[in-house]
């Protein structure tokens, strides 16, 4: 995830000046975006039927994603009942493709909603304290963009043990520094804007004027950011899980079906080339939700 990276790849804060903060005003200019833009329509389908097909993965896995049959393994797809054909180990693929979108959804889902949360304290407080403060925070975020996102992972889940909660935990750490930075940025921008030197002027105190006056005019740039990393996040989890070190077997999760599949590629192309494909759309289908939502929020954008 270069994003991670410091310099090339990270994100800017938007300019929130023309925006509405009200969540009836940002819905309309997202539904507007939709209507005029089919290819982002179209992702957001493909993101609610993956979603929806994960949640009703026990109504709709034909067997259990965990049963080994060695009498039927390696069944190409089209087979009587294995309509994606079987793994090595005689385990159904449709089966395990539907239960282990449940585990990338999460492991891609919850480490941004988490890093998220994280960054954008760190970042209300380094961007609207300034001084000493912001420094001493900038410092460390430095130090954290220094060392590449996968390296920094591995070492953590390395140190910790490989299990999906590590891996989960891992992401979140790696993630925290880009959300704050963005934070960072925006609260720069808006902690010299009038209302807020208003709020100051009215004795409003700072918790107060960051909860009520700066952190909504963060959210726009987070959301951005976030539905981008998420499109990351779950490609950086399957890697951790191709590696071993996310989710452990017999657990169905793309990236660790990759890997399982990636022996039999010569015979049973299914195996591996199924869970690749499903990472592929899922990722590129977060990563244009995420275009489109930027160029709805974005105030410079004719209408």
């Amino acid at each position: 995830m270069s994003a991670h990276k410091s310099g090339a790849g990270m994100p800017t804060a938007l300019d929130v000046s023309g925006l509405r903060g009200d969540a009836r005003g940002l819905g309309a200019l997202v539904l507007r975006q939709l209507r005029r833009d089919p290819v982002l329509l179209a992702a957001l389908a493909a993101i609610l039927a993956v979603v929806s097909a994960a949640v009703l993965a026990p109504l709709l896995a034909p067997h259990d994603p965990t049963r080994v049959d060695p009498r039927i393994r390696l069944a190409p797809p089209g087979t009587v009942g294995y309509v994606l054909g079987t793994d090595q180990l005689g385990r159904d693929v449709l089966s395990r493709i539907l239960w282990g979108g449940r585990i990338s959804l999460i492991v891609g889902i919850v480490p941004v909603v988490l890093s998220a949360v994280g960054g954008t304290a760190v970042g209300l407080i380094a961007g609207y304290s300034g001084g000493i403060v912001d420094q001493i925070i900038t410092r460390v975020l430095d130090v954290l963009f220094a060392f590449p996102a996968i390296l920094l992972a591995l070492a953590i889940v390395s140190a910790l043990g490989p299990s999906i909660y590590n891996a989960m935990m891992a992401i979140t750490v790696v993630a925290i520094p880009s959300f704050a930075r963005l934070v960072r940025s925006s609260v720069l921008l808006v902690r010299e804007r009038l209302f807020v030197e208003a709020a100051r002027s009215l004795g409003a105190n700072p918790q107060r004027i960051i909860v009520q006056h700066i952190l909504p005019n963060t959210v726009s740039p987070v959301i951005v950011y976030g539905t981008l990393e998420t499109g990351k996040t779950i490609i950086f989890a399957a890697a951790l899980s191709f590696l071993g070190l996310g989710v452990q077997p017999p657990t169905a999760e793309w990236g660790a079906m990759l890997s399982e599949g990636r022996t039999v590629l010569a015979t049973a192309w299914a195996v591996a080339t199924v869970p690749g494909i499903m990472i592929f759309l899922v990722s590129l289908s977060f990563n244009i939700l995420g275009d489109g939502l930027r160029d709805a929020l974005d105030p410079h954008r004719a209408p």
